[in-house]
């Protein structure tokens, strides 16, 4: 059986190398260390006085597509691929926009109607909640 010092050793070499998982076969016993991504910590919001401006336009109507689980935002099916979907990019009702993965199952989100991409809301790699929005779509 593996040491407690070791483990702390590979726990601290994981966390230096931005790892979320380690496997180590030693003498026949195997000892795999996962962990996840740390979320960002965030900070207070700065108060910072605003001149009154005019009215803006109403903000161009659009569609959000939110994530419908707790998991990992992924834009591409792949490491050093290519991203499902870009701003300016139409897409059709089923077309793949992203995978979140959760307990280690790659789910793939869908458009639900034809539109196209305003805005992607997170980053690829990013921890997202349950409603957290990942989109925001024109209706075609």
């Amino acid at each position: 059986m593996m040491n407690e010092e070791d483990i702390r050793k590979y726990a601290v070499l994981m966390q230096e190398l931005g790892l979320t998982g380690l496997e180590v076969t030693e003498n026949d016993r195997v000892v795999r260390l996962e962990r996840t991504p740390a979320a960002a910590v965030p900070q207070p919001p700065e108060v910072v006085q605003v001149p009154a401006a005019p009215a803006a336009p109403a903000a161009e109507p659009g569609v959000d597509v939110c994530s419908p689980m707790v998991g990992v935002f992924y834009a591409a099916p792949a490491e050093n691929a290519e991203p499902f979907v870009k701003v300016g990019d139409r897409v059709k009702k089923g077309q793949t926009l992203c995978i979140v993965e959760a307990m280690k199952l790659m789910n793939e989100i869908m458009a639900e109607q034809d539109g196209e991409i305003l805005e992607i809301c997170v980053e690829n790699g990013q921890v997202v909640d349950y409603g957290c929005r990942l989109f925001r779509m024109k209706r075609l």
